[in-house]
């Protein structure tokens, strides 16, 4: 079967790639030029283990290539997957700006039966709009069914989501249309994945509802840690005693310095400004990112807790990604703490093995130091932050860290050391949800 994808981004390129390797041709389109140059040459646009392998694989075997003649990849497939950005508006509404401009391309290229896949996250009843949107302005009498097939990939875990998912939706009103999405689907039914087909609404709703259910674990559980710092408690230990739980579960209650990346923060705001405009409120949602811009400030209360005035103060942070093993910045915690330090009037030196690049255009004009290491990153600091919880973090040579830095002082906003062993080594700690 031969599948377009449009739109190379983080979502496009990872179902691109998988569904070559499922066995069928798909062609990747996108209106920039030099990423497809790129991506012809093998070269990735972005940090994600194990996808590059994967398209150069699928590309030598001739199922995967890359264009930007959107009208031949249209004509020559079936299926159009549409993986382009919902980023958020002002207001927080999903910018629905590239899925209206994909559907009235498609509407003009259109001349033959089309099932229209809709990958990206919409706000619930945008497929019914794209399919009114291609109705009235296609060129022919050709039809289209819509499907809604929302994603569930894990940024640094991209590849294994999406050839091993926990769950296939499939939200459409067209027997046909799912029954050609579930036969392209497969080898993961045949693997006793389980689908679930619904109509487009339950589908759109489904990824939203999942994203905040999890986004909202997240600010509870830092909630619950900085109660646990008035009162004594370990939220480690509290986490651990809630996870065993079957009906919590101890994924998603790691505290730390707020969520971020390209859906969480997204997501959450747009099912809010959707809730509102339906006069049918998200209250704990509304709670959520409240509480998440709080948390980003934590870091910035610790440091003060320690040196009081950051005025000329030297801080070094490790971790500018919003997760390891993604080189995504986006929302991430370290824009507000570098931003934050800035005003204070702080220096600062930063450190991240792979999102330095995207950092630096995503903060602006901000003065930052950029180092090849931990060890380069901490020289003469009075202070260590660590944002993000990458590996190479958990096994520092703290003896070696501590006698290069100016002060030993450890904001640990990640919890990745033992607040006893640290401070026997002769640092000063402070880690999230721990007296």
């Amino acid at each position: 079967m031969h599948i377009a994808v449009i739109g190379t981004g983080y979502v496009g390129l990872v179902s691109g790639a998988g569904l070559a390797d499922f066995g069928m041709i798909v062609t990747c389109v996108d209106i920039d030029e030099k990423k497809i140059r790129k991506l012809k040459r093998g070269e990735i646009p972005f940090y994600e283990p194990g996808l590059e392998n994967l398209v150069k694989k699928n590309m030598k075997a001739g199922r995967l290539v890359f264009t930007t003649d959107l009208a031949k990849a249209v004509k020559n497939s079936l299926v159009i997957f549409i993986c382009v950005g919902t980023p958020p508006s002002s207001d927080g509404s999903a910018d629905l700006s590239q899925i209206k401009e994909v559907a009235l391309s498609l509407a003009e290229v259109i001349d033959e039966y089309k099932v229209i896949v809709t990958k990206s996250t919409v706000p619930v009843g945008t497929n019914r709009w794209i399919k009114q949107l291609i109705d009235a302005n296609k060129k022919t009498e050709a039809s289209v069914d819509i499907i809604s097939n929302p994603e569930f990939l894990r940024e640094g875990n991209a590849v294994e989501d999406f050839m091993h998912p926990d769950r296939v939706i499939i939200g459409g009103e067209s027997a046909y249309a799912i029954a050609i999405i579930k036969d392209i689907y497969r080898p993961l039914y045949l693997a006793e994945t389980p689908f679930i087909i619904t109509n487009l609404e339950t589908a759109e709703l489904i990824k939203y509802a999942s994203n905040a259910f999890l986004a909202t674990k997240i600010s509870f559980i830092n909630e619950i840690a900085n109660f646990c710092e008035k009162v004594g408690a370990d939220v480690t230990v509290v986490a651990k005693g809630m996870g065993l739980d079957p009906r919590i579960g101890a994924k998603f209650l790691n505290p730390g310095p707020g969520f971020g990346g390209s859906c969480f923060p997204k997501d959450v705001k747009a099912l809010v400004k959707q809730g509102r405009q339906l006069s049918s409120p998200f209250k704990i949602l509304e709670a959520v990112i409240e509480i998440n811009e709080k948390q980003k400030m934590r870091a910035i209360e610790k440091l003060e807790n320690f040196l009081g005035d950051l005025k000329d103060k030297t801080i070094a942070i490790l971790g500018l990604s919003f997760k390891p093993n993604t080189s995504d910045v986006r929302e991430s915690p370290a824009l507000t703490v570098v931003n934050q330090l800035h005003q204070r009037g702080a220096k600062i030196r930063v450190y991240d093995p792979v999102a330095m690049e995207e950092f630096k255009s995503s903060i602006g004009q901000i003065p930052v130091e950029y180092s090849s290491s931990p060890e380069e990153a901490v020289k003469s600091a009075d202070a260590l932050v660590i944002l993000t919880e990458w590996n190479e973090f958990r096994f520092l040579e703290l003896p070696k860290i501590k006698s290069l830095m100016k002060s030993p002082i450890l904001i640990d906003m990640r919890n990745i050391y033992e607040p006893e062993i640290v401070k026997k080594l002769g640092f000063s700690y402070a880690g999230i949800g721990r007296s």
